[in-house]
C-alpha cells in the first residue's frame, strides 16, 4: 500500500508552505526523512526526530535519526517502518529537522491508495510554496509558560539547603 502524507511547515505567518508526499507503507522513516528533507531543499546532514502525535498536534514518542539517548529501548528511523507508527487510527507525526533551527512540521497521513504501477516512490506530489532561509521563531504565549512552571512547582527554595535530605559531605 502506498501512504499519501501531507507535510506542512508549522509557522506562523500566513503564507502555507506544504508538500504532499507518496511513499510506501514499509518504508522506513529514515526514507521519509530523506524524502522530506529532499523535498524542502535541506542538505539532510542535520539531526532530526518524528514524534508520535495525537489529534492535538501534542509530541508523544521520539523516533530519531541518530541514538543519542541513554535508554536501551529508543527507537530509530532505519529500524521503524512507516506502518509500525502511522495508520488508519494513527495519523499524525511531528517532524523536526535541524535541533539548531527547529524546523517543525506538522506530518498527516491524508490517504492510504494502492500502488500505481509504473510510479516511482517516493513520489513528490504536490509542492506549495517555498521555504524561508530562516525557520520561523517559535512563540510561546504567557499562559504556556505558566502552565510550564506550574508544573514544577514544588516549593523548593533552591538557595535553602538545610532543609534538602541530603549529606553534602558524602564525598
Amino acid at each position: 500500500m502506498i501512504y499519501r502524507f501531507r507535510v506542512i511547515l508549522d509557522n506562523d505567518t500566513e503564507d502555507d508552505i506544504f508538500r504532499d508526499i507518496e511513499i510506501r507503507e514499509n518504508d522506513t522513516l529514515e526514507d521519509f526523512h530523506n524524502t522530506i528533507t529532499q523535498s524542502f531543499g535541506f542538505d539532510g546532514s542535520e539531526m532530526a526526530s518524528f514524534y508520535v502525535s495525537n489529534d492535538e498536534w501534542e509530541q508523544g514518542e521520539e523516533i530519531s535519526l541518530f541514538d543519542i539517548s541513554d535508554e536501551a529501548n529508543a527507537r530509530l528511523m532505519n529500524e521503524t517502518t512507516l506502518n509500525d507508527v502511522v495508520h488508519e487510527a494513527q495519523t499524525r507525526l511531528i517532524y523536526i529537522y535541524d535541533f539548531f533551527s527547529m524546523w517543525t512540521f506538522l506530518v498527516e497521513l491524508a490517504e492510504i491508495v494502492e500502488e500505481a504501477e509504473g510510479t516511482d516512490y517516493p513520489n513528490l506530489m504536490f509542492v506549495h510554496g517555498q521555504i524561508p532561509d530562516e525557520a520561523p521563531e517559535r512563540s510561546f504565549e504567557a499562559d504556556d509558560l505558566d502552565d510550564f512552571n506550574d508544573e514544577f512547582d514544588d516549593d523548593y527554595d533552591i538557595d535553602d539547603y538545610e532543609s534538602l535530605d541530603f549529606d553534602e559531605n558524602w564525598n
